[in-house]
């Protein structure tokens, strides 16, 4: 490699480091480069970290979503006669939930929404939403055609992120090397095979709603959600709605606009719930039970009114219903009849290279 690369790279790293912020084109550049594995190691983890530190701006974020889509993004075209909703979060949150954003894509699924995720493994939690899909039986590493292949007949797919089916050139290689949160929590989650129509994605931090929704509008999102949720009593926040406090919202409008507000649970006709009730288990294995379980047993617990509420949030972006307080109800409805749970047996069925395997797994999940 030569020494004036790492030297040009190295004075980025420096204004970053100096909280000077890169326009879209330096910091498209600048992740090629990254992507490229075009300067080392070091270089490379001290730049995230730098930009993280920093802050990231939405002209940072861009251009790095720009730089993990054009370079190292396998791109698809789903055949579906219906908007394409994205809603995995970007983890990095504070408080640690269960895997409410898969829960939330079956009740939606179910709901005759198409969801296309694009989630990775656990980078700063215990259990990340390509692991619990794969512990539930979805094949998260059959590739892409197989995922769409699940969109258009079950109206769920995951796109493993970390990948090198879905991302060939070093997105996973980055990834896995990694333990702390950075840029690539949200851009490389915006940078999914399939560009969605609409999205509804959690962030973990309140100061993130307006950057996130002006890129999500500018690299072509229709419509959008964006919130933050705060628990009652804590400075804690998570990238789910939230029914223990305030939930902050971005909304991407069909105008064009960004509107900005709050809601309580009880606004959306949810009782507010005991945080602790909705904590990870800490474990894959408990986690893939309590999903299978809340998805059939119809008990209105905590983990019920979260699903209900971050389902809703995806009727009501999509379209499928008129309110966000419509939504919740309609989820309700679905959780209470078992569809969800329904569209999970699709899914591990369809989106798998050994359908019958897929089955097995998530039964023997349902038996114990």
């Amino acid at each position: 490699m030569e020494e004036l690369n790492i030297k040009e790279f190295g004075q980025v790293i420096m204004r970053l480091i100096n909280k000077e912020n890169l326009t879209r084109e330096e910091a498209y550049d600048a992740f090629s480069i990254v992507l490229r594995g075009k300067t080392t190691d070091i270089q490379q983890g001290a730049f995230l970290a730098a930009l993280s530190t920093k802050g990231e701006t939405k002209d940072e974020i861009a251009g790095c979503w720009q730089a993990i889509y054009d370079n190292d993004t396998v791109k698809v075209t789903p055949k579906v006669n219906d908007v394409i909703v994205e809603n995995c979060g970007t983890g990095m949150d504070s408080f640690k939930t269960f895997n409410i954003s898969t829960c939330a894509s079956l009740v939606a699924a179910a709901g005759d929404v198409k969801i296309a995720r694009h989630g990775a493994r656990a980078l700063t939690s215990a259990c990340g939403t390509v692991d619990i899909a794969e512990a539930l039986g979805v094949d998260v590493e059959g590739g892409v055609e197989i995922a769409v292949k699940s969109l258009e007949e079950t109206g769920i797919a995951l796109f493993n992120g970390m990948s090198p089916k879905v991302h060939p050139m070093a997105l996973g290689r980055i990834l896995s090397q990694m333990s702390f949160g950075s840029t690539l929590n949200i851009a490389a989650s915006l940078a999914s095979p399939v560009i969605p129509d609409v999205g509804v994605r959690g962030v973990y931090s309140k100061d993130m709603l307006k950057p996130v929704a002006e890129v999500m509008k500018e690299i072509g999102y229709k419509r959008a959600l964006i919130f933050n949720g705060a628990i009652n009593g804590m400075e804690a926040t998570m990238d789910e709605a939230s029914v223990s406090g305030v939930t902050s919202f971005a909304e991407i409008c069909d105008d064009g606009i960004i509107r900005e507000y709050d809601l309580k649970p009880e606004d959306v006709g949810i009782p507010t719930q005991n945080i602790e009730d909705i904590k990870t288990m800490g474990s894959v294995d408990k986690e893939k039970k309590r999903i299978v379980n809340l998805l059939t047993s119809g008990k209105k617990d905590a983990a019920f009114y979260s699903v209900a509420y971050n389902a809703g949030l995806i009727f009501y972006a999509a379209g499928k219903s008129g309110s966000i307080k419509e939504g919740v109800q309609k989820a309700i409805g679905i959780l209470e009849s078992g569809k969800g749970y329904e569209t999970l047996q699709k899914w591990a069925q369809v989106q798998n290279l050994n359908p019958a395997e897929g089955l097995k797994i998530l039964e023997s999940v349902s038996a114990n």
